[in-house]
Order: structure tokens, then C-alpha cells, then sequence
């Protein structure tokens, strides 16, 4: 799993490129809970290059979403792949979480 985040504003996007799995789950929670801890407040997370997301990944980003909450901000999801559409729909997390099909349409709900 490669992590890269940048900034658009004061919004911050992170690219997740490979699988968000139990091997690499950890690495995407500590980089989420430093952006937190460093006063990130809302949190774009681009699925575009995920090629899949297990149960260990969608814990991290419940608990990103959480712990974004209860500071006042905000997740979104955006640019899922068929592979991952299917996890977050089957899993309830499209309901759970602001999923969006592109970037600027996640961008502007912020």
C-alpha cells in the first residue's frame, strides 16, 4: 500500500494506491491519526488506485471518521473502483460514509 496525501485548501487528500488490508491497515491508521493530531480537519480519502478493501481497511476508516467527528471535521470517500463499490455496498459502508463518484464532487460537499 502506497500513501500520499496532499492539499487542496485546507482539505486534505489522501491517495491510497494498492490494498487496504490487515497487512497494511495499521501504516493507513497511524498516517490517518498523525494528519488528525496535526490539526487535519477534513479528510478526503481517493480510492481511485485501491485495488481492494478488506474489513481491516474499512475499520481504519470508521475509526479516521470517528475521530474526525468528535474534532469537529469531516471524511469523504471518493473514486471507488467496481471491486471496492461492491465491499463499501455489501458492507453497508456507502450509508455510513459520504461516498462520492469523483474528486471535485467529494471536494465541493466539504
Amino acid at each position: 500500500m502506497n500513501i500520499t496525501t496532499r492539499d487542496s485548501g485546507n482539505i486534505k487528500i489522501v491517495d491510497l494506491d494498492g490494498k487496504l488490508d490487515s497487512n497494511s491497515s495499521d501504516d493507513a491508521q497511524k498516517h490517518f491519526e498523525k494528519m488528525i493530531e496535526q490539526g487535519a480537519s477534513k479528510i478526503l480519502v481517493n480510492l481511485e488506485k485501491c485495488e481492494f478493501v478488506a474489513s481491516a481497511g474499512l475499520r481504519v476508516l470508521l475509526l479516521t471518521a470517528k475521530q474526525l467527528k468528535g474534532n469537529g471535521g469531516e471524511i469523504r470517500i471518493c473514486t471507488l473502483n467496481e471491486n471496492v463499490q461492491e465491499v463499501f455496498d455489501i458492507s453497508g459502508f456507502n450509508t455510513i460514509l459520504n461516498v462520492f463518484p469523483s474528486e471535485p464532487e467529494a471536494l465541493s460537499d466539504f
